[in-house]
């Protein structure tokens, strides 16, 4: 069964990554969002932000990386929406394959096209002057980081593509999340905030994985701030992959 598994998720995530290859814009409209907000915060606002650090493009970065992914997985949930809606659900259930593969195929599709976003836009802040000194272990540690949040973050796409009514209801979901670094130290340090605001910055999930990443690149102690990115990222991962497979469950049934 778990050989079979293997061989149906992928074959289906080649079906699905040829889609992608036939519409590139997909990707590049993903990356363009974030690219021009790390141009504005840099050119526009950088000047008169004060984080403590020489470049503000090293600061923000960490940032714009989670709204890159952000953006990505509106399309996972869009794509899922639209196999519903095109019958092919169906088609595959008629099939001798692993039911799961049908979205593990749309999970590693979102995994695949975010990651090469994040690319893109590491090579344009290169461009605009970011640095980092991190070592080999350093980026490999960051890039599991970014890994397991858009896992987590696909999986509640696949619960917002299985249970949209409309293609808008299907990528609507992503906006409070695309808006929730806003409300970090992702653009600024958290202690220039009010209260509340300070509180709410402080104790969400962005916060941890941000500071994490950044003091991966800067190649400073990341203390605590770790184990709890890893936390967030691991606990959201778990919750919304049961939940997805119980929607699904009741979609097919």
């Amino acid at each position: 069964m778990t050989k079979h598994f293997f061989s149906d998720s992928t074959v289906l995530l080649g079906r699905s990554l040829r889609h992608i290859s036939r519409s590139p814009d997909t990707i590049i409209t993903t990356a363009v969002t974030p690219i021009a907000l790390m141009l504005m915060f840099v050119y526009v606002f950088g000047g008169a932000i004060e984080t403590g650090t020489d470049d503000y493009v090293n600061y923000l970065l960490p940032g714009i990386l989670l709204i890159t992914i952000g953006s990505g997985i509106a399309y996972t949930a869009y794509r899922l929406f639209l196999d519903l809606q095109g019958g092919i659900f169906e088609r595959f259930q008629s099939m001798p394959i692993a039911r799961s593969s049908v979205l593990w195929a749309h999970v590693l599709t979102s995994l695949v096209a975010n990651m090469i976003s994040i690319v893109l836009v590491v090579l344009v802040a290169l461009l605009m002057g970011f640095r980092s000194g991190a070592g080999v272990l350093d980026w490999l540690a960051v890039t599991g980081i970014l890994i397991v949040f858009t896992l987590a973050l696909t999986w509640i796409a696949v619960i917002a593509g299985l249970s949209a009514k409309t293609v808008d209801g299907a990528s609507a979901f992503s906006y409070p999340i695309i808006f929730l670094p806003f409300v970090s130290s992702a653009f600024v340090p958290t202690d220039t905030m009010p209260g509340p605001v300070q509180w709410f910055a402080e104790n969400q999930p962005v916060t941890s994985i941000v500071n994490t990443i950044r003091d991966l690149l800067a190649q400073q102690p990341v203390g605590a701030d770790i184990w709890i990115a890893l936390g967030w990222c691991v606990g959201i991962l778990v919750i919304a992959y049961v939940f997805a497979m119980a929607a699904y469950r009741r979609k097919i049934a």
